[in-house]
């Protein structure tokens, strides 16, 4: 099998394969999507398992095939010409509706190759495994019924609350449940918007508008349109970046980066926050105006020490997620359930998650013991709450001395040397988003 390398600069897709690395099928089935590999001479070279699962087809059947029925005046020979990677929408030779996206990848040998990762649009409403909020308390009924009200207006909303609460599933069942629904749930993740990406992620680009913009490019803002657009981690927004967004939600006009028509975009405003914004306020670092756009419709996620009695309920869906995905039925003893209640988790659900996660690869036979539950935080009166004015070194050192933490760091750290530092391939191990593993990086201060 090839060794092969993504060939591509700007790191579109966080994949970095080193040469000699890592086998072509090898490749193929680290992605959880359907993915092919096509070379030169426009010939199918191989599919994954995800492909032959989305497409009821046999793997053997494409290999060898001519990458499509219009070949060589197609996406793929325009890729070989100018090694640059594209996203497109297309129908295929059975009827489905697909989004793709094309990267070039480079062999030991110098050969390029194309990968092209697919994934399937579907208007209709399905029930999914997908996460969703699950509990029955009074709190939590309260909490659901808040965000209701929520789905069923049309001001901002401003979702508050400590990390790992589940404020992305908040923002979904706000859209999901609003006239909103049957468009795009938009989500920007205001950690990794430098001030040299604001514009280009949120508002587009034109072509050659920057070094680098081989193509237009549609951003977040005018994606979301009719639908919408949940600001992640608004707290964390450049402040110099912060009039241009105001700007953009007042008005619904915006241009791209390099262009000069004004477009318009009507989105349903979402956004999220574990920081204190009226005091960031109050310390110069979050403009006033802004925060009294985004906080017209303020809900408080409950910490999940505050719906303890919803603990098992969410234990079996969490545990019923994961067996579905690894094709297990995984059980937990009550002494194992009983250890869970007694914990404060100050992480909230997802450090509930990662102790399933941890429990669940130490269990035998698919079934969770009580020694199984391990690797949790102290209890509560052992937790430290870190004032604001602590220094990065000074919080890095006390998640050092929390064993859930440090174990977590330490698997990271593990995966980074075996991956060589690709993020889509530790992410994909995880069983994680490159998302929740950037705020991983950046909380252990790991490269």
């Amino acid at each position: 099998m090839a060794c092969l390398t993504l060939f591509t600069v700007k790191d579109e897709l966080h994949i970095q394969m080193p040469k000699n690395s890592i086998s072509l099928q090898t490749l193929l089935e680290t992605h959880e999507s359907p993915f092919m590999v096509i070379d030169s001479a426009l010939t199918i070279v191989g599919v994954n398992k995800a492909w032959e699962h989305s497409f009821s087809v046999n793997r053997e059947e494409y290999i060898g095939r001519t990458c499509c029925s219009n070949a060589p005046n197609c996406r793929h020979q325009e890729l070989f010409n100018k090694l640059e990677p594209y996203e497109a929408s297309i129908i295929n030779e059975q009827n489905h509706q697909l989004n793709v996206r094309g990267v070039p990848l480079l062999d030991n040998d110098g050969q390029v190759f194309l990968g092209e990762m697919v994934k399937k649009i579907s208007h209709e409403k399905t029930h999914s495994v997908e996460p969703k909020m699950v509990g029955s308390c009074t709190s939590f009924m309260s909490y659901q019924r808040k965000l209701m009200q929520a789905a069923q207006s049309q001001v901002p909303v401003f979702l508050t609350g400590e990390t790992g609460t589940g404020k992305e599933l908040a923002a979904d069942f706000i859209h999901s449940h609003s006239e909103r629904a049957e468009y795009e749930l938009v989500i920007v993740d205001c950690t990794v918007l430098s001030e040299e990406l604001f514009e280009s992620e949120l508002f587009g680009h034109e072509k050659g508008s920057f070094t680098g913009a081989g193509n237009a490019k549609k951003g977040l803002f005018e994606i979301a349109d009719k639908g919408t657009l949940f600001l992640d981690e608004i707290g964390e927004l450049p402040l110099s970046q912060q009039p241009k967004l105001l700007r953009a939600l007042e008005t619904g006009q915006f241009r791209r980066v390099g262009g000069t028509k004004a477009l318009h975009s009507n989105v349903r405003l979402v956004c999220a926050t574990h920081r204190n914004l009226a005091r960031m306020v109050k310390d110069g670092l979050f403009r006033e105006d802004l925060f009294y756009r985004l906080s017209v419709f303020p809900v408080q996620v409950p910490a999940l020490r505050e719906r303890m009695n919803d603990i098992p309920e969410i234990t079996d869906y969490l545990l019923h997620l994961m067996g579905q995905r690894e094709g297990k039925n995984y059980s937990i003893e009550k002494s194992a359930l009983i250890k869970l209640l007694r914990h404060q988790w100050p992480g909230n659900i997802r450090e509930l998650k990662n102790c399933l996660q941890l429990a669940t690869s130490l269990s035998v036979d698919a079934h969770i013991s009580e020694a199984d539950i391990n690797y949790m935080q102290q209890a509560e009166s052992n937790i430290v709450y870190h004032p604001t004015h602590m220094s990065n070194s000074d919080l890095f050192q006390d998640r050092k001395n929390n064993p859930l933490e440090q174990m977590e760091s330490n698997v990271i750290q593990d995966l980074i040397e075996k991956y060589q530092g690709n993020r889509k391939l530790i992410a994909a191990e995880m069983d994680i988003s490159e998302r929740t593993l950037y705020r991983k990086l950046k909380r252990f201060n790991l490269n």
